[in-house]
């Protein structure tokens, strides 16, 4: 059984504060791209994994096999399963890959196995696994609070492109909160971005914009801000830092501007990807 597994983009993420728990409160404005990686899975007798990502453990810090243990300690099953997974999504690059992962083991265990298993639950299930898996499970276009459990999808049409840009080097998570600097934050107003899109209102889109985790990853991989900038200075209309980084998104309506500025990114970035936002009715 097959399923995909799509990256997102935060196109507007604004760190609210660091709560007494020791996560931190969030606002976000997500949505899934038309990129993703492929997972098939069927039943075996025994656990396996193949992949063309060698380096993915067969532990809990693989987030496949962190899912399957959640839902393995919550349903009691004793089924063991034959993972294939197709990896196209870059690690550590603020796009979900490993989220995305784990949520499609999620959607295809619960159709292996005929779960009773509600929307609810399975958000409670996603959250054990990872802050962006509820995200990744549900797969539609949300304002998303929290640490990642509370989504509102929204729905509206996209008429833009997206352009992915990530350097050769990746950003932790956590280091990317440890060096935030509150005071210095930008918050960005997700509402404002949520209305803009749903109003197909282009500028709004551009101007709402904003990423508070920008500034300490600038600091951890300063080829971040040059990719951005660079992205602007030749014709892209706005760009922002996706997630914790390192991947750059760039917008534009224009087709032939985008494909100029991809074949200009390549000489120095370690991947770079067109696509659009996957807008699912």
């Amino acid at each position: 059984m097959r399923e995909r597994a799509y990256a997102k983009i935060n196109l507007c993420l604004d760190v609210v504060r660091k709560r007494d728990d020791g996560y931190h409160e969030l606002n976000m404005v997500m949505v899934p791209i038309d990129f993703y990686d492929v997972l098939d899975m069927e039943i075996a007798d025994e656990m396996s994994l193949e992949s063309n990502a060698s380096y993915l453990p067969m532990t809990d810090k693989n987030s496949i096999i962190k899912a399957i243990n959640v839902l393995r300690e919550e349903y009691g099953f004793s089924e063991n399963f034959k993972i294939v997974l197709k990896k196209h999504i870059p690690t550590q690059g603020g796009l979900a890959g490993g989220s995305a992962d784990a949520a499609a083991a999620i959607r295809l265990i619960k159709r292996l196995l005929n779960l009773n298993m509600s929307h609810s639950k399975m958000i409670e299930l996603a959250k054990k696994v990872g802050a962006d898996v509820p995200f990744c499970c549900v797969n539609k276009p949300a304002l998303v609070s929290g640490i990642g459990e509370h989504l509102e999808p929204f729905e509206f049409e996209s008429d833009f492109y997206l352009l992915l840009v990530k350097p050769f080097r990746g950003v932790s998570t956590k280091l990317a909160f440890e060096k935030l600097d509150f005071e210095t934050a930008e918050h960005p107003d997700c509402l404002k971005m949520m209305s803009s899109l749903i109003n197909k209102d282009y500028d709004g889109v551009l101007t709402s914009l904003g990423n508070t985790l920008e500034q300490p990853a600038f600091k951890l991989v300063p080829s971040i801000e040059k990719i951005k900038q660079s992205c602007i200075d030749l014709g892209m209309d706005g760009a922002l830092m996706s997630g914790s980084g390192s991947t750059v998104f760039a917008l534009t309506k224009n087709e032939q501007l985008l494909y100029e500025v991809a074949s200009e990114m390549k000489a120095n970035s370690n991947f770079v990807r067109i696509t659009k936002i996957l807008c699912k009715k």
